[in-house]
């Protein structure tokens, strides 16, 4: 168990979009990116948070030239085709009688899986907003790595995600939490039974879905084989007591309001004994995975990302 701050040499896995390599080109300001980061949680709506861009005074600089590097473009983001012949994709629904009664995901397999054989899995888990592209390049991603992955879409019950954030946002805020829980743990059980899966089973999330990774890996600690929250919060008491390992935790440094939740999460997991790594990515951004956006770091995306394909082989496969 050991938290290192220190990044390690990792052989890159993912490429560096054309707009993220402009959006760093830009220089935004920090004040930007947390202003951002209360939009993209629902502390502010988009007026004021375009408005605080406004005041901002950065020569070259406009308000739709630092919003329109902040604010997802998924479009230029893709990394695997859903038509790459290595993988097939289709949408599946599942039971969740303890959340809203059915739920519904995204499942990418390996195409070698087609006809026979079976492979471990990961759960996909979005930010707070649904079932964005980005969260389905991700799935695509694993499954390219062998795994059978599953992202499932929290707005579901409403439709599924509705194409935009802003709409995604306030439509998985309008749902019941206790609820969308418990439809991530009906995801997780279906996947782990599915019949293409060994059942060993892993999850990885980001922003919302690094917090569900964590709340999996107290609620279903038996069931769970690997956990990788990305600047996620841990799980609520009672239920954080109940959290074991192995887990893989992300932060970036500049993510004030999920690295304060860190100290006494870590207390936890040294009190239970639970097996974790934590990594800080140095002046990496909250969403620093994120390759749709300027607060996207290639250079941590590609470490991160690596470390956690070779957290999930060495503890699922």
């Amino acid at each position: 168990m050991r938290q290192n701050n220190t990044p390690k040499p990792q052989k890159v896995l993912q490429v560096v979009s054309q707009k993220a390599s402009q959006q760093k080109e830009l220089n935004i300001p920090q004040e930007a990116f947390d202003w951002y980061d209360e939009y993209a949680h629902g502390d502010i709506d988009r007026r004021t948070f375009l408005t605080r861009l406004a005041s901002l005074s950065v020569a070259g600089l406009t308000v739709s030239a630092i919003g329109g590097a902040l604010i997802p473009d998924y479009a230029k983001a893709e990394q695997v085709s859903f038509n790459d012949p290595a993988i097939k994709a289709t949408y599946e629904v599942f039971s969740s009688p303890k959340g809203h009664g059915e739920g519904g995901g995204y499942l990418v397999q390996p195409t070698s899986l087609l006809e026979s054989g079976v492979a471990p899995c990961v759960l996909v888990v979005h930010e707070n907003r649904g079932l964005n592209p980005y969260i389905k390049d991700v799935a695509r991603r694993l499954a390219m790595q062998g795994y059978v992955a599953f992202a499932p879409d929290a707005l579901f019950p409403l439709g599924g995600y509705p194409g935009n954030d802003d709409d995604g946002r306030a439509m998985q805020k309008s749902l019941d939490k206790d609820k969308i829980e418990q439809d991530m743990v009906a995801a997780a059980l279906w996947l782990k039974d599915h019949e293409k899966t060994t059942g060993k089973l892993g999850v990885v999330g980001f922003c919302f879905g690094g917090y569900i990774a964590n709340f999996l890996a107290a609620s279903i600690p038996d069931k769970l084989d690997a956990a990788v929250p990305f600047y996620g919060t841990p799980a609520k008491q009672p239920l954080v007591d109940q959290v074991k390992g192995p887990l893989l935790i992300h932060f970036a440094e500049n993510d004030k309001r999920v690295n304060a939740t860190w100290e006494s999460y870590k207390a936890i997991l040294e009190e239970k004994d639970a097996e974790y790594e934590a990594f800080t990515y140095a002046k990496a951004q909250h969403g620093f995975h994120n390759d749709s956006t300027s607060r996207y770091s290639p250079k941590d995306a590609e470490l991160a990302w690596r470390r956690t394909v070779d957290f999930f082989d060495s503890h699922l496969k």
